[in-house]
């Protein structure tokens, strides 16, 4: 009985914080940021603000929550289903499909969060997301290892994915503050993590040994 009340809580839970992420989006969408409290955002998906502040910090948060929520599993999941190939090659393969590909319905979402200063620094923190899921996924790859080898790895995948966003949404000077995106993600994201390649290719290695 105590499980079911638990996994009857988390689907609740789950349920709200997917209501609040929509409703931002769609709100900021309709009215543009300027225009959305936060007041707004739980009022529409029926929440008070104080559960409103349990789920999301701030507007923008959940706004980009609505277009990138749940990718860290993903990429966690697209890593496990590569087992054939090489960590490196899984990791940076199941990074680009992930972060790569919003979907058309996002589309729209996306352009917002590239346009305004505050959402783009909040996409580009979500890299740091990944971190825990990849740093489990790695040590089950990896075996029996030591405790610190997959969270470092992880944390540095992180950190690389940060930087690549980075670089994809800075604006350029020539265009008065007019987000021109910097080339292609995919390539941003390969460059960002090709230092990182060896690193995890030895301790698959050391692992295999």
């Amino acid at each position: 009985m105590t499980t079911r009340r638990t996994g009857l809580r988390e689907q609740k839970k789950q349920a709200t914080r997917e209501a609040l992420r929509e409703a931002a989006l769609r709100l900021a969408l309709e009215r543009g940021l300027e225009n959305v409290r936060v007041d707004d955002i739980a009022e529409a998906a029926g929440v008070s603000p104080r559960t409103y502040n349990n789920y999301f910090s701030s507007r923008e948060q959940a706004i980009v929550a609505a277009v990138t929520a749940e990718r860290e599993a993903r990429v966690a999941a697209a890593v496990a289903a590569r087992p054939d190939v090489g960590l490196a090659e899984a990791v940076v393969e199941a990074i680009v499909e992930q972060y790569t590909d919003p979907g058309e319905s996002h589309r729209d979402a996306l352009l917002l969060i590239t346009a305004r200063p505050a959402l783009r620094e909040a996409f580009v923190e979500t890299a740091g997301a990944v971190e825990h899921p990849l740093a489990d996924v790695i040590a089950r790859r990896l075996g029996d290892t030591d405790a610190h080898t997959p969270r470092v790895l992880a944390a540095s995948v992180a950190a690389a994915i940060r930087v690549a966003l980075h670089a994809w949404v800075q604006p350029s000077a020539a265009t008065s503050g007019l987000v021109v995106l910097s080339g292609s993600l995919p390539d941003l994201l390969r460059a960002a993590l090709s230092p990182l390649a060896p690193a995890l290719d030895a301790a698959e290695q050391r692992a295999q040994q």
